[in-house]
């Protein structure tokens, strides 16, 4: 397929992993490569983990006709964890092997592809025997890349377990992190899903073509220059932020908002903790009566099941009768999938109490939204710390890990209070917005690192 004056058009091809937190920064990378003219092809692992993910991908589909879809079958395996995001991770990577056939019967022969960071140490084999480039998309913060890229390093020294909490993080002189934002299962000494996948996927991340990372330079200028000049690995693969990349239109439903639409500008909080993470049973009425207590007006996604798996108790039993009736009074309390983008996109949301998952930080920036950060699992300790630092948002750090203690509803109250009532931080997010609709607009960091990766794909 040729341009217009016979120039060659780039055709990628895109593989994601598994979970929502995956899917939607490769289906909003999708949509922006077409924007740009790049032919894509969309390579979707069968089955996926849950309803939720193959609704998005058949909407992604209706609106997106020119976007190619294959199907990748699976080979059953043996299930090795309770959670299936990591089953279905490793099951991906255990058909790895079926996919030069694929690849190699896609026509135009591809320029690159692009493939979930989850999955490299299966994938980036394959893509060098046949000689094709292999970028990897890195789906949480550039601060998180640095862990990631330096943790076979400091496993190996074995110095993370001499550190004390408060103790910072060192590799090559360089001051990573505290060690108390490293994600628990990293310092366990015990094998583990996530400390086997950045032993195993870090090593050949660095042999990939270059890494793509849904972040901005004003956003995170230090951790970007850190990896780009060496201080992290001494010859890493560019690293190329692209991001926010910013929704599609078919993300917006338009469901569940005629609430919204009658609420003041700026008055409402946005309450979720993204699609894996579920509270326990006496945290969850902690926040509602929190959240009541507050006095703000509220729309609170609510998740009774951990991962992606849909829920089958009804909000009564999970909440409590007497809570429900009072929360009715002040908010909109769901419990199902929505549309994260159709809320922070409303002019009445003028907060977001967040586990600070990445997609959830990179759409606070977008929009504008602060964040009473509350990190639960994984990154989201680095994240928050990057929310707070940047002046997206506060974190309250006491709270720690989830499950680690009971926060109780007074206090969630008045931190709600302090972080809506604060104006100074509520300015400071409408420039952070700024500056990430600068990004990728014409002639931003973004849109240039964007541009020129395109240039080259278009060589091939």
């Amino acid at each position: 397929m040729s341009a217009s004056g016979g120039r060659k058009l780039a055709h990628v091809a895109l593989l994601p992993s598994a979970g929502m937190g995956h899917l939607t920064p490769f289906l909003r990378l999708a949509a922006l490569l077409v924007a740009r003219n790049v032919q894509v092809t969309f390579i979707t692992p069968h089955p996926t983990v849950s309803l939720t993910e193959s609704q998005a991908l058949s909407t992604f589909f209706a609106s997106f006709p020119q976007i190619k879809q294959k199907q990748f079958h699976l080979l059953p395996v043996e299930k090795n964890s309770f959670d299936p995001f990591f089953n279905h991770i490793e099951l991906i990577k255990s058909s790895s092997h079926l996919l030069p056939p694929l690849l190699s019967a896609l026509t135009p022969s591809l320029s690159a592809f692009i493939t979930d960071m989850t999955l490299a140490s299966a994938v980036i084999p394959i893509t060098q025997a046949i000689s094709l480039p292999n970028y990897v998309l890195f789906t949480s913060s550039a601060k998180m890349m640095t862990l990631f890229l330096s943790y076979p390093t400091l496993a190996g020294s074995r110095v993370l377990d001499d550190l004390e909490e408060t103790d910072v993080i060192k590799i090559r002189n360089l001051e990573l992190m505290p060690k108390s934002l490293v994600p628990p299962p990293l310092l366990q000494k015990s094998d583990n899903f996530l400390k086997k996948s950045f032993m195993e996927d870090s090593g050949k991340v660095t042999e990939s073509s270059g890494i793509l990372v849904n972040t901005f330079v004003s956003f995170e200028f230090e951790s970007l220059g850190k990896i780009n000049d060496g201080e992290v690995l001494e010859r890493p693969p560019a690293v190329v932020a692209i991001g926010p990349l910013p929704p599609y239109a078919s993300e917006k439903s338009r469901l569940q908002l005629a609430w919204l639409d009658d609420q003041p500008a700026g008055s409402v909080l946005y309450v979720s903790f993204g699609s894996r993470t579920a509270l326990a049973r006496d945290q969850i009425r902690e926040l509602g009566v929190g959240l009541i207590t507050s006095g703000s007006r509220f729309v609170w996604v609510v998740k009774n099941n951990i991962v992606d798996k849909e829920d089958s108790q009804e909000l009564e039993e999970v909440i409590g009768h007497e809570l429900m009736e009072r929360i009715n009074e002040k908010g909109l309390i769901v419990k199902s999938w929505v549309h994260q983008e159709d809320i922070l996109s409303h002019p009445a949301v003028g907060g977001f109490l967040s586990h600070c998952g990445w997609n959830s930080v990179m759409e606070a920036a977008w929009h504008g939204v602060r964040i009473l950060a509350w990190p639960q699992n994984g990154d989201q300790k680095v994240n928050a710390d990057i929310v707070e630092r940047i002046g997206l948002g506060t974190w309250v750090r006491s709270w720690g890990w989830s499950g680690e203690m009971l926060v109780n509803g007074a206090e969630i109250a008045e931190r709600i209070r302090a972080c809506m009532g604060n104006e100074s931080l509520r300015i400071q997010a409408l420039g952070i917005k700024e500056d990430a609709r600068k990004a990728v607009g014409f002639g931003g960091s973004s849109d240039k690192g964007l541009t020129e990766l395109i240039g080259m794909w278009n060589q091939f």
